[in-house]
């Protein structure tokens, strides 16, 4: 273990995934600079190093301790084997690992009568998926484009797919489904004894991050209610514990405040307006911290 000064040494990814990351972390106050122009942005944060590089990489340097926390596909954590804290999903990105055959070929890979010619990028992933199947196979690694080796190079491939278009488009079906993964934030699997002031400042990025995932999916409702409904529309309403009530000045009626869930909005709105409540006025959310 080795933790050098206080400084925090964020890895993030490079590529398909990276523009989701870097807005999540411009929302709570981390902010990047000359994205563009280097691999060692600098960060608004003081005492934050921060690199960039191609997120398949990025689990075996958190494990080796070259860093202290990055984002990851859960897919490159489990094909390196890399023992890591997972601190959170952002749930970006969600993906699946699945092996695909020709459309032609059917049911009839299993019965080859020869090796069966695996394509992929996934080798650990895919020479668990042989030996689970008990199947005579040979694995190619590929370097992107998997879909493109059958049926000449390759009989399968192994890869990932977020709707199956890309399957579709190249002529394959899925004969299995091996993972699911998306996008978290880990970290060496010995963050947790980093000098307090380390581990402090991981633990509040993390708490922001958090918020700003969890205040995406809700709205801030706000609504007037006189004393005799009162009782009842707060019943009616889903709060995540309690919804604020207050008295209005020279009124017998009462101000609520209340964060429920965005795609909820459209029910509960004529539910508690039938109920009594005026004046609704619905509010984005920035940021919800429990």
């Amino acid at each position: 273990m080795s933790f050098v000064g206080q400084t925090l040494k964020l890895v993030l990814p490079k590529g398909r995934i990276a523009d989701k990351v870097y807005a999540l972390l411009g929302e709570v106050g981390y902010r990047l600079e000359a994205l563009d122009r280097s691999y060692r942005p600098k960060c608004s944060v003081p005492g934050v190093e921060v690199k960039l590089l191609k997120p398949q990489i990025i689990p075996t340097l958190l494990a080796l301790g070259r860093h202290d926390i990055g984002f990851a596909g859960h897919d490159w954590v489990v094909e390196q084997g890399a023992e890591l804290v997972e601190l959170m999903d952002t749930g970006f990105d969600p993906v699946r690992i699945v092996a695909a055959v020709p459309e032609a070929m059917g049911g009839s890979w299993r019965e080859l009568g020869r090796p069966l010619v695996i394509a992929t990028e996934y080798e650990r992933l895919a020479r668990r998926f042989v030996e689970e199947n008990g199947l005579d196979a040979v694995v190619v690694q590929t370097h992107g484009a998997t879909e493109v080796f059958p049926p000449e190079d390759a009989d399968m491939i192994i890869d990932n797919t977020a709707t199956g278009q890309t399957l579709a488009q190249n002529g394959l079906v899925e004969v299995a489904a091996i993972l699911e993964s998306s996008t978290r934030l880990l970290a060496r699997r010995d963050i947790r004894q980093a000098p307090p002031p380390l581990w402090e400042r991981i633990e509040d990025m993390v708490a922001l991050v958090q918020g700003v995932l969890r205040a995406r999916h809700k709205v801030l409702l706000e609504m007037n209610v006189r004393r005799e409904h009162l009782e009842q529309v707060v019943r009616a309403l889903p709060a995540m514990r309690s919804p604020t009530v207050a008295s209005l000045h020279s009124s017998d009626g009462f101000a609520i405040k209340v964060a429920v869930d965005r795609a909820d909005v459209r029910t509960l709105v004529p539910v508690i307006r039938a109920l009594g409540a005026t004046d609704i006025l619905q509010f984005s959310v920035d940021m919800i911290v429990p």
